[in-house]
């Protein structure tokens, strides 16, 4: 049995990445608000920049988590296509979440649904952001830990959505994204204390990329975009002509953003095997 580490960064880690969920989280939630108020390509817009904002907070939430992880005993590595599909994952399911609750006829039944999609797209991403884990050994999980931590993902999205959908106002808008972040946050380290690592010493190289190759210059390229986009979006005006506008010019950053991390992915993942 390995001795597990969650924090061998400090304090640093868990704070920091409880920060990226709520920045994440703020604005999402925040988009989610403005497109019920659009229509049209505007809708769209701003509920992928809501689905886009929430699962790539959720997932530098995590891997900033990750960096904190370690196993004594076995170096880890992360296997680059499957952390990249992590992302991926996070984005659909809660876009799934996310159009569900903006298009919803009844506000009750769209955020039921919207929190469920939301909730199931923090446990995908956690999940298979597990998957991605190459370490000497074995990765097993305590069944009703994994449960509990799904269940509190839905519970903690549904909860976010209602305060933003269904209550409204300003201070509330703050308290979603706070508790999205910390339910985003119990939900991975309850999922972290669910896993139980059997060691199986070896001296082979582990194939994947060290969080630091891979993991921290996505998170940080991640990072400084949910920072800008959420400056941006609070200080945008609220005319509907601007909103559409704004939403695009965002989402065409975003896949700028991602296609120049994608160009950088292999060069690094093959420098590592090297």
């Amino acid at each position: 049995m390995g001795h597990m580490d969650h924090f061998s960064a400090g304090w640093v880690t868990p704070v920091l990445s409880y920060v990226m969920a709520c920045v994440g989280s703020a604005l999402g939630l925040r988009c989610t608000v403005r497109a019920l108020a659009a229509d049209g390509a505007s809708k769209r817009n701003w509920l992928l920049l809501a689905s886009f904002a929430i699962g790539s907070g959720i997932w530098t939430m995590h891997f900033v988590a990750m960096m904190g992880f370690g196993v004594e005993g076995t170096p880890i590595r992360y296997d680059v296509p499957l952390t990249v599909l992590s992302l991926a994952i996070a984005i659909a399911v809660v876009s799934a979440g996310v159009f569900t609750a903006g298009y919803g006829r009844s506000r009750v039944m769209s955020v039921a649904l919207g929190g469920l999609g939301t909730g199931l797209g923090v446990a995908a991403m956690h999940y298979t952001g597990m998957a991605a884990l190459n370490l000497h050994g074995t990765v097993d999980y305590d069944p009703v830990l994994v449960a509990a931590s799904v269940v509190i993902a839905v519970v903690a999205a549904t909860a976010a959505l209602t305060l933003t959908l269904i209550v409204r106002g300003p201070v509330l808008a703050a308290v979603a994204a706070l508790v999205m972040g910390l339910a985003v946050s119990s939900m991975h380290y309850t999922a972290m204390y669910a896993v139980d690592v059997s060691l199986a010493p070896s001296s082979a190289e582990l194939s994947g990329a060290t969080a630091t190759e891979f993991l921290f210059p996505l998170a940080v390229l991640l990072g400084s975009f949910l920072f800008l986009a959420s400056a941006y979006v609070a200080l945008s005006p609220n005319g509907k002509r601007d909103e559409s506008a704004v939403a695009a010019e965002l989402l065409r950053e975003v896949e700028r953003s991602t296609a120049t991390a994608t160009a950088m992915a292999p060069a690094t993942a093959t420098n590592a095997t090297a």
